[in-house]
């Protein structure tokens, strides 16, 4: 039984491990594969900044701390991603910021006032919805 002073607890978010888990299939990436590709554009000399295992646990939402900026940066080199949306999705997971969704082939952001509330197969509706707009050619 709860009790006023209980807080409810809130559903874990996994808008990042979602966007990468996605982007890897899509480009056919092995854990390894993407993480040596991890490099961040404006240090390529460091190296990649994941390790195979590292990277598998951020995809599977096993790590607590949010990645840092050159982190981002690399994450979105290694998955061919807007640094944007790799960004925005770390302030969806990490600190509960909600707001948009981006269509599977990270061409287009659909801004979404309400997107908790909103299922899977509304999520898809709303990415088809957004490539049909894409597709249209002005006349």
């Amino acid at each position: 039984m709860m009790t006023a002073e209980e807080p409810v607890a809130e559903e874990a978010r996994t808008d990042l491990s979602d966007l990468l888990k996605n982007r890897m299939t899509e480009l056919g990436l092995s854990y390894r594969t993407a993480a040596d590709a991890t490099t961040d554009p404006r240090n390529p000399d460091a190296g990649p900044l994941y390790k195979r295992g590292t990277l598998e646990n951020l995809l599977k939402d096993r790590i607590a701390s949010a990645p840092s900026e050159a982190q981002c940066r690399a994450l979105a080199a290694a998955f061919q991603l807007p640094l944007t949306a790799v960004q925005r999705a770390v302030a969806a997971q990490y600190q509960g910021y909600i707001a948009e969704h981006w269509d599977r082939s990270e061409k287009a952001r659909i801004l979404i006032a309400r997107i908790d509330e909103m299922d899977e197969d509304a999520l898809d509706r709303l990415s088809r919805l957004a490539e049909v707009v894409l597709d249209e050619k002005p006349k």
